[in-house]
């Protein structure tokens, strides 16, 4: 795909990562109660994730973000993409870069309920490891962990 870089984000990169998440959940996942504000978020990718974890970007030449993933260690942690970016390729994109940065193997959780993701994950040879009826994450969601074993 041409016109879009994958990089390492900058703290002024927060709060355009964070709102690709919020606009991305709320297409996937329109049936997952949210447990926190916008500005919650926000503030956790200004705070947490974009100082403190292994967090990417998909920008645009237009210098628009239109992607994040987030790693942290062996967990994908987060992988989101602007709805209207779904499907060209940018998801294949990441993935492939997570691979390469944790060469050892990967581990990432979604929701049950995310049956596209579950496609996408298993064409990229992660293998479901567990499900859990949601009792462990902040959504009270049902969820499933994969995993990639090189």
């Amino acid at each position: 795909m041409t016109g879009v870089v994958l990089r390492r984000a900058r703290a002024a990169d927060a709060r355009a990562a964070a709102d690709v998440w919020l606009r991305s959940f709320a297409a996937a996942l329109p049936t997952v109660v949210r447990p926190r504000t916008d500005g919650d978020v926000r503030d956790y990718f200004r705070d947490v994730v974009v100082p403190l974890r292994e967090t990417w970007v998909a920008e645009t030449d237009e210098g628009r973000v239109v992607g994040v993933m987030v790693l942290d260690g062996k967990l994908l942690s987060q992988l989101y993409l602007e709805p209207r970016w779904r499907g060209r390729g940018l998801g294949d994109r990441f993935v492939a870069l997570a691979k390469e940065r944790s060469p050892e193997g990967l581990t990432l959780w979604t929701f049950q309920v995310n049956r596209p993701a579950h496609r996408f994950y298993e064409r990229h040879g992660f293998t479901v490891a567990e499900s859990t009826d949601g009792s462990g994450n902040e959504e009270r969601e049902p969820d499933v962990r994969y995993v990639w074993r090189p």
